[in-house]
Order: structure tokens, then C-alpha cells, then sequence
């Protein structure tokens, strides 16, 4: 049987399998979150910057009311570029919205920080249409002001998001507190073992976001993903999110539609026979030079990602 919680470097357990919120429409993100906890998925994957968390708080109040407690269920949120300087303040906002004391963990969303004065609460652009960066705030810099929400009790633990390799080792010698998590892209067409195996070596659990490939779902065509999920007769979406449970990191599922919320949650363990297949189409990918990386926000920063260094 394919594992169904990890543990933290805390000492929590964090759930294998997470319930995304991104691009979950208005109107639509309330039901879906009641819905996936109605289901039997324990852990609420959120950000500020989605601007969908009162519904997502309407979700959670409809599950608790339904008599789902609180500690039962993983919540994590996200720091957003423009608070950088006001953490606090930002983590205040998104538990305003979500209608909860505290959230289990607390990331980085991306490692910049924009302008908090800009032309746009999320968004600041300068007059060249460029992001409007502040370039003296260090990440390491908000990564110290998140440690202190540790003392608050407003967050259960901490970690960052879309840190590469390099920006792990500028972070870790000058962190007191270790990150929880990070949570990357990742797919068998974007793999970044580099930053897995350091993460797994130093403490740090991995979380997979878009490991669908993101919008439109491309890797679900992939003959090599549609061979696996012949054999074990289950559906290509299975496999996918299957895969990271078999590297020992968690992953973000994502729909609004009932019945593929429910059919996202068959989790099967994928065996070395059924890996070997997922990476050898990884490491023919490597070769060619042809990794996929379907999320990469236009900030005109290089995060140090080989693939876009």
C-alpha cells in the first residue's frame, strides 16, 4: 500500500496526497473544498496570491460544521511577494479569510520580494511593464521573519516554495530553523532531482505541485505514463500522482469536478518495475535536453533553475 502520511521535520505528519487550490474558480472553490473533505482528504493546499481563500474558509466551516475537526486536517498557506516586509500582516490576512486560528504550514510562495507600495496590491509593474522588484530584500532576509511566526502560534511550522538548489544552500547556512517543506513543480518531465536528494539529505520534505503537468493536463498523453497505467489498470492521472509518493514527497491533486476530486484520491503504490518505466522516458528527456517546466512567472529573476539559468 502506497503511504499515506510523511513526517516532518517537526515531528507532524504531513498527508501524502493535498487538495490545490490554484486557478479554482470563484464560485466554485467553496464546494469543491467541503467536497474533497467530505471525501476523505485531509490536507488544504491554499495561497493569499490565489485570492480564492474566504472561499476556501466557506469550505472549511461547511466540512468543521459537518463535524470534521479542525486537527484532523493539514492546512497550508502561502506568503506572497508583496509582503515580504510584513509578514505578519500577510499570514493575518490569509487566517482573516480562512476563518482559523493557526495553518500547519507556512511557505514562501516564491523567493522575491516585490514592491509593497506598487501600483498593484499582488501585481506591481514599473512603467516598462516589467514586475517592480525590491532588489535589496533578500530572501534570506523574509525567511528570518518567518522563524519569529514560529513564537506567535499562528503557523505549526514553516517552509519555503519554488527554491532551487542554489537557493536552498544561500538559505540553509544563515536559517536557525530549518524549512519544514518545499514545495516545487514536479513531474516525470521535470524531476529536479538535484533539489529532491538535497532536500531528502538535509530534512527538507518535498511537495509536488502541477504533477499533471499543469494546464491541460499534458503529461497524462505521455506513452510512457499510459504504459504504467495500463498494467496496473488504473487511469494516467493515477499514475502521476502515484509517482511522488513512490519518492517519498507528497503532492498537490487539483479540480473542481466531483467526480474527478474523488478519483484523484486512489493512490496506488507504484512498484520498481512500474519506475524504472517513469525513469527512463525522465532520463531519455534529460538527454535530449527537452525537460518541460510548465510554471515560471515572468519576474525577471534567475531562481537558479538549470533549466532557465
Amino acid at each position: 500500500m502506497a503511504a499515506t502520511h510523511f513526517k516532518l521535520n517537526t515531528g507532524a505528519e504531513i498527508p501524502a496526497l493535498g487538495f490545490g487550490t490554484w486557478q479554482s474558480p470563484k464560485g466554485e472553490t467553496k464546494k469543491a473544498i467541503a467536497y474533497a473533505l467530505s471525501v476523505g482528504y485531509t490536507h488544504i493546499d491554499c495561497a493569499y496570491c490565489y485570492g480564492n481563500e474566504d472561499e476556501v474558509g466557506e469550505g472549511l466551516k461547511e466540512a468543521f460544521d459537518s463535524g470534521i475537526k479542525r486537527e484532523d486536517i493539514f492546512v497550508t498557506t502561502k506568503l506572497w511577494c508583496t509582503y515580504h516586509s510584513r509578514v505578519e500582516e500577510n499570514l493575518d490576512k490569509s487566517l482573516k479569510s480562512l476563518g482559523l486560528d493557526y495553518v500547519d504550514l507556512y511557505l514562501m510562495h516564491w523567493p522575491v520580494a516585490m514592491n509593497p507600495n506598487g501600483n498593484d496590491e499582488k501585481f506591481p509593474k514599473l512603467p516598462d511593464g516589467s514586475r517592480d522588484l525590491l532588489r535589496d530584500h533578500s530572501h534570506v532576509e523574509t525567511w528570518k521573519s518567518m522563524e519569529k511566526l514560529l513564537a506567535t502560534g499562528k503557523v505549526k511550522a514553516i517552509g519555503v516554495a519554488n527554491y532551487s538548489l542554489r537557493y536552498l544552500k544561500e538559505l540553509l547556512p544563515q536559517a536557525t530553523v530549518v524549512p519544514a517543506v518545499n514545495q516545487i513543480e514536479n513531474h516525470p518531465s521535470l524531476p529536479q532531482q538535484e533539489i529532491v536528494d538535497f532536500c531528502h539529505e538535509k530534512g527538507i520534505h518535498v511537495t509536488a505541485y502541477s504533477p499533471l503537468g499543469s494546464t491541460g493536463s499534458p503529461m497524462m498523453k505521455e506513452p510512457a505514463v499510459i504504459k504504467v497505467a495500463e498494467s496496473k489498470g488504473v487511469t494516467p492521472s493515477c499514475v502521476l500522482l502515484s509517482y511522488h509518493i513512490a519518492r517519498g514527497n507528497s503532492v498537490l491533486s487539483k479540480s473542481i469536478t466531483p467526480e474527478r476530486i474523488k478519483a484523484n484520491k486512489e493512490i496506488v503504490k507504484l512498484d520498481d518495475a512500474d519506475m524504472k518505466i517513469l525513469n527512463d522516458y525522465t532520463a531519455e528527456l534529460t538527454k535530449q535536453g527537452k525537460l518541460t517546466r510548465y510554471v515560471y512567472p515572468a519576474f525577471g529573476v534567475d531562481f537558479g533553475f538549470p533549466d532557465k539559468s
